[in-house]
């Protein structure tokens, strides 16, 4: 479904009259990047000599307003816009208060991070006072849980081996080179052909063993039924999940598809491109997916993801965000690892997704050891660009472009 990206980002700079600078983006693939600017355009005089220090009236302020809802509400191209400029709100916060994003979320209280969240069209599934149940349950721990991600860091898995148009040895060396790595799991992306698909991931499991998790990601391919037949045939080599076997707004498709492969044991995943809070209460709700997506630039940004971790801990489902693009590897480790000590206080059947590319356009970029993401230390969201690539790769009058 996504053939040709040409990976690119909507960038925003908030700037306080104290001289703090915050950071953010949203990833798009290209074409329509611009829309993504005009929307940001659309919301600035929402935040132009506008207060950011209550970052839950912030992040309502950008998704409340009336007139641009009539666009979209809480969802497409505003939404990735209101994400950009959220995003960016939290880097500032996190640069001013002289500490990485994930630990600045986990030293706050289970009351301070009820308050951040938008409960509207929530509460028949998850209820102010049941999160904050959750989260005081939560509380024991959170110092050791920070003290193993200072050693261990948070588990990955890679998709690096898996894109369509490899080689067979191509495949097979990089599954073997990931597992070499540390990686405990990689990734195919599977549904241009059956017959293909059958030989790489029978490749790919004897490259790895039986020990490897395989996930496969179908990126939206199929209608319900194909997506069944596919994925039976592929159940002889153990795929740990079907990921996006549908469209990301189809509820009850994902609901049909988990209980046609129950038998088998493959679960199902989505949420990358799942566009609010709503869709993931509803996949909750309906028993719709084994393991939640999250992207730190789909939604609404930091305040709305802090929702979906949430939702998923209360339906006792593993989050293992999606990741890879522009930066996203950079912004969603925060999100994991304030999960891990928070939230869900838990790593059991959780990762996040890895790929080895752009990083070097970071100050602050994702380090990767034993197959873990090894826990940011520098203040913000981990989301500046270097001046050089802002400089270079800016649309339409960067060197990049002439």
């Amino acid at each position: 479904m996504n053939p040709d990206p040409d990976y690119s980002a909507a960038y925003v700079v908030l700037r306080t009259e104290e001289g703090l600078e915050g950071h953010g983006f949203t990833f798009t693939i290209g074409r329509g990047n611009e829309v993504c600017r005009a929307a940001i355009d659309a919301l600035a005089p929402m935040v132009l000599g506008r207060d950011a220090a209550d970052l839950g009236e912030f992040a309502r302020r950008l998704t409340h307003d009336s007139q641009i809802r009539w666009l979209g509400p809480e969802k497409g191209v505003v939404h990735l816009a209101a994400a950009a400029l959220i995003n960016a709100a939290w880097d500032l916060a996190a640069t001013a208060a002289g500490k990485p994003l994930w630990r600045l979320l986990s030293d706050l209280t289970p009351d301070q991070i009820v308050d951040l969240v938008d409960w509207r069209y929530l509460t028949d599934a998850l209820t102010p006072a049941e999160a904050l149940d959750l989260l005081e349950k939560a509380r024991p721990g959170r110092e050791q849980r920070i003290a193993h991600l200072s050693e261990h860091g948070y588990p990955a898995y890679t998709t690096s081996p898996g894109w369509l148009g490899y080689s067979d040895d191509k495949l097979v060396r990089l599954a073997r080179e990931a597992v070499a790595d540390g990686y405990t799991q990689i990734k195919l992306k599977v549904g241009d052909n059956l017959d293909d698909d059958v030989r790489r991931l029978a490749l790919a499991r004897r490259a790895v063993g039986d020990d490897i998790r395989i996930a496969v990601d179908a990126n939206q391919r199929w209608d319900v039924g194909p997506a069944l037949d596919w994925m039976r045939a592929l159940a002889p080599y153990h795929p740990w999940w079907i990921e996006e076997p549908t469209s990301p707004d189809d509820v009850l498709g994902h609901a049909a598809i988990r209980r046609g492969l129950g038998s088998s044991g493959i679960k199902v995943a989505t949420g990358e491109h799942a566009q609010n809070r709503i869709i993931f209460k509803q996949l909750l709700q309906a028993e719709a997916i084994d393991v939640v997506q999250i992207d730190a630039c789909r939604v609404a940004g930091v305040n709305e993801n802090l929702a979906i971790l949430l939702l998923a801990a209360k339906f006792g489902k593993p989050v293992c965000p999606h990741a890879g693009g522009v930066g996203l590897c950079e912004l969603v480790q925060h999100l994991s690892m304030f999960d891990y000590v928070a939230v869900s206080a838990s790593l059991q059947d959780r990762v996040i997704e890895y790929v080895d590319h752009l990083h070097e356009h970071f100050e602050d970029p994702v380090v990767i050891r034993r197959g873990a993401y090894q826990a940011p230390v520098a203040p913000g969201f981990s989301a500046r660009m270097k001046a050089a690539s802002l400089e270079r790769y800016s649309f339409p009058n960067g060197p990049a472009w002439a």
